[in-house]
């Protein structure tokens, strides 16, 4: 019988994974999308609930405990009736949907508006040429990811379980007790006679082969589909969660300790006068692009491929510096308002509430590294750390431990998009993507939701794995620790600990990097040297 209470659960999460999500897309959009853009704003308000639903599926799971040997009838006090399997299937399915399909076409038809489509050679792009456009370029995105899923699927979906053999005589030959029904013709428990002698002499003539052997099975495509899909965000998920485990914290932290206070006259003057400079520089900048732009598309017909690819890459390496230099400035500009004009109206207790999310976050971060080093990476683990304290914290509140699964494994994915931020704030591999409140174009909407979408299968595993002892009971242990643990290929990285690794040790040369620079650059002498290399260029 299905629990009447996770039911109520999975409504009222929905329900507020909804009004959230719209709530980030109301208040952080752009004026204008504001009467635009509706498909992708239903793409990432969809999106962001898939990503909410697949992590907080697997506290969900736990709760259920589908997998406890009871639930099969004898004793389901424990369990909540859910089919988890169906559950899990589909956001398995729904998560490659929405990552190679919805996201890339709506990045592609939305972009066609900014005149840099693809690397800046679609200006005044038509509706009907941009839809065209969009369908061309999403063609070859399935066409490319769908022959790697059929082909992996095809030659790598095997696992190989171990087991080991036990050998006994029938249960039959035991001794035979009798249960005597209960008035309202139920079974419980409770029914059960002790173990007695009879009992431990069948169980005392088993043999156990000393030899471990395997099991091969095939899995189906979903659960397949979703150990790929797990493999390639772990990649995203080790760099950009290890950066970020040590970057929110000290964030949140430099937020109260560089918070806005009153400036004198002279402090006044000096930061206006840096600002009004770096603003002067940046449009300088900007005017050097757009001409350098127009040379190079004049350019580009009489080059090579490759001289073109390469040309191609430095330009759009140069606009991706100038959008960092501009973002920088902007956040100065807006901390320079809120010690001057806005000080009067600036709330103080942003600044407390980022102190106290700060030491939240550095305690939370702390307990996954010690995790990860006592019970992840030994094997036999040292000890169970947070599987033993949520089970402890289970006997004040009975889903006080469901509840802390939940804000762990959340707070691995804020740790990957502040990672990714963080990232591309500091060096220049990809264009960054940050969300601020009525500044928001749909473009990075549709960047951050994929990357959470790309990270929400490594942290679901991650934190399974991690909580195995706790949430033993769960679907999802039986899917990422047996079945896919032991798959052909894949089964190797997770098995030899390859992204753990990698993740404690992105997030020790993180701490040292942010040690030596905890605040990201002010950009005043990158738009002077970027200026003076565009001029070089332009003039040269």
């Amino acid at each position: 019988m299905v629990d009447v209470f996770l039911i109520c659960v999975i409504v009222i999460g929905f329900f507020l994974l909804s009004v959230i999500g719209l709530y980030l897309v109301v208040k952080y959009q752009h004026p204008d999308d504001k009467n635009d853009a509706y498909i992708p704003k239903l793409v990432v308000l969809l999106g962001f609930v898939l990503a909410g639903g697949t992590v907080f599926l697997l506290p969900l799971d736990v709760a259920n405990n589908s997998n406890f040997a009871g639930c099969e009838g004898f004793n389901t006090a424990v369990c909540g009736g859910l089919n988890m399997v169906l559950f899990w299937d589909i956001i398995y399915w729904l998560i490659p949907a929405w990552v190679f399909i919805l996201i890339p076409f709506c990045i592609f038809y939305y972009e066609a508006d900014d005149g840099m489509l693809m690397a800046g050679t679609r200006i005044g792009a038509k509706p009907k040429s941009k839809l065209k456009e969009a369908l061309c370029y999403e063609t070859f995105v399935v066409v490319i990811f769908g022959l790697i899923f059929a082909l992996t699927y095809l030659f790598l979906n095997s696992t190989s379980i171990p087991v080991r053999d036990w050998t006994g005589p029938d249960f039959a030959a035991g001794p035979i007790y009798s249960i005597t029904e209960e008035y309202n013709s139920t079974f419980s428990a409770s029914q059960l006679a002790n173990m007695q002698a009879g009992d431990v002499a069948i169980l005392n003539a088993n043999t156990v082969n000393p030899e471990m052997s395997t099991i091969e099975l095939s899995i189906n495509a979903a659960t397949f589909y979703a150990g790929l899909m797990a493999w390639m965000g772990w990649f995203l998920f080790a760099c950009f969660g290890g950066i970020g485990m040590a970057a929110l914290p000290l964030d949140l932290i430099l937020a109260f300790v560089n918070r806005p206070h009153h400036m004198d006259a002279v402090e006044f003057a000096e930061a206006q006068r840096s600002l009004r400079d770096r603003v002067n520089e940046l449009v300088n900048v900007g005017e050097l692009l757009k001409i350098e732009q127009e040379e190079n598309a004049q350019k580009y017909d009489k080059m090579g491929w490759r001289e073109k690819r390469k040309a191609m890459a430095e330009e759009k390496k140069t606009w991706i510096k100038f959008k960092q230099a501009v973002y920088l400035m902007e956040e100065d500009a807006e901390e320079f308002a809120n010690c001057t004009e806005n000080y009067r109206n600036y709330n103080p207790l942003i600044p407390i509430f980022s102190l106290l999310g700060g030491i939240v976050a550095l305690i939370i971060s702390l307990c996954w590294v010690l995790q990860i080093i006592l019970y992840m990476l030994p094997n036999p683990p040292v000890t169970p750390f947070l599987n033993q304290y949520f089970r402890w914290f289970e006997t004040w509140f009975n889903l006080f431990g469901v509840l802390s699964v939940a804000i762990f494994t959340f707070y691995l994915l804020m740790c990957a998009v502040k990672g990714c931020f963080k990232f591309g704030l500091r060096f220049l591999f990809f264009q960054v993507h940050p969300m601020k409140l009525n500044k928001t174009y749909m473009s990075s909407f549709l960047f951050n939701i994929g990357l959470v979408l790309l990270c929400a299968l490594p942290v679901v595993q991650f934190s399974a794995s991690a909580f195995q002892a706790y949430a033993r009971y769960t679907t999802v242990n039986q899917t990422f620790n047996v079945q896919l643990y032991y798959l052909k290929f894949f089964g190797w990285f997770w098995r030899s600990k390859v992204f753990e690794y990698a993740l404690l040790a992105i997030l020790l040369l993180t701490c040292i990097y942010l040690g030596c620079k905890p605040r990201d650059s002010s950009g005043g002498k990158d738009s002077i040297s970027l200026r003076d290399r565009l001029r070089e260029r332009v003039s040269g």
